[in-house]
C-alpha cells in the first residue's frame, strides 16, 4: 500500500492491527510503502482497511520472512528481542514474543520510556495501557516491584501475562479501562498511549512520578498537576518524565 506522508502514522497503526507479527516499510517520494505477507483471508481484511492495495505473489518461505523485521534493541543494560535471537552477554534480557498485542521494544516510544525509567528510583510501577507488557516486564527485570499492568484489551492482558511468565518475573496484568476505572497507587506510572488518553490520565494518576509517551515530538501533553522534569526524543517521537506537584 502506498500511503501519503500525512497519513503514514495512521497507516502504520492499521498495519500493526492487521500484521502484529511484523510488516515491511519503505520510504517513497510521496510517503511510505507498507507491505505484509497475507493469505486470501487477510488480504480481504487489508483491502477493507486501505483504499489502494496492490497484491503480488511471493517466493516460498514468506511465512517466516517477517522474523527478519524483529531485531533486538539495547536500552542501557536492557536487551529486548524476540525468542529466536541471542541476548548480548552481560545484558539484562527481556524476551518478547511478537504477537497479538502492540509492543516489541523496537518502537521509539517504547525505547524512550525505558530510557526515562532508568533515571527513576526503583519502587512500585503501574503500566497504563500495557499492550504486550514489554514495559512492565522490562521494569520488573530492572527491579521495580510490585508491577501492575492494565489494558482494556483482554488479548493484550493474556499476552502480557505470557511474556511475564516467559521472562520469570512477577507482573500483575489486569483487564481495566485506564481512563474510566479506579487506578491503583504506585510510585511510578507509565503510559505509552495516545496523547488524548495521556492528558485524561493526568488528574487520575496517583504516583510520585509519571512517564508518558505515544505522541510525536511536536506534541506536548497538558498535565496541569505535574511538573515536567525531562524530555527524550527519537525518530520524531517523544517521551516525558513528570513529578507530582
Amino acid at each position: 500500500m502506498d500511503v501519503p506522508a500525512a497519513a503514514a502514522e495512521e497507516g502504520r497503526a492499521r498495519m500493526l492491527v492487521l500484521f502484529p507479527e511484523g510488516f515491511e516499510e519503505r520510504e517513497t517520494a510521496a510517503g511510505v510503502e507498507l507491505a505484509g505477507y497475507a493469505d486470501a483471508a487477510r488480504e480481504h481484511a487489508v483491502r477493507a482497511a486501505f483504499l489502494s492495495v496492490q497484491a503480488s505473489d511471493v517466493e516460498p518461505g514468506w511465512e517466516d520472512a517477517w522474523r527478519a523485521f524483529h531485531r533486538p534493541v539495547r536500552i542501557g543494560p536492557l536487551w529486548i528481542g524476540p525468542p529466536w535471537e541471542t541476548p548480548d552477554q552481560g545484558a539484562v534480557p527481556v524476551v518478547i514474543e511478537p504477537g497479538r498485542a502492540f509492543g516489541t521494544g523496537a518502537h521509539p516510544t517504547t525505547r524512550l520510556c525505558l530510557e526515562l525509567l532508568l533515571d527513576v528510583e526503583l519502587g512500585s510501577l503501574l503500566d497504563l495501557g500495557c499492550g504486550s507488557g514489554v514495559l512492565s516486564v522490562a521494569a520488573a527485570r530492572l527491579g521495580f516491584a510490585p508491577v501492575v499492568a492494565l489494558d482494556d484489551d483482554p488479548a493484550a492482558v493474556e499476552v502480557a501475562r505470557a511474556n511475564a511468565r516467559a521472562n520469570g518475573v512477577d507482573v500483575d496484568a489486569r483487564h481495566a479501562d485506564v481512563v474510566a476505572d479506579t487506578l491503583p497507587e504506585a510510585a511510578l506510572a507509565v503510559a505509552n498511549i495516545e496523547l488524548a488518553a495521556v492528558e485524561a490520565l493526568g488528574p487520575r494518576v496517583r504516583s510520585r512520578s509519571f512517564v508518558t509517551s505515544g505522541y510525536p515530538e511536536t506534541a506536548v501533553p497538558e498535565l496541569p498537576r505535574w511538573q515536567h522534569v525531562r524530555r527524550a526524543v527519537a525518530d520524531g517521537w517523544a517521551a516525558d518524565l513528570h513529578t507530582a506537584t
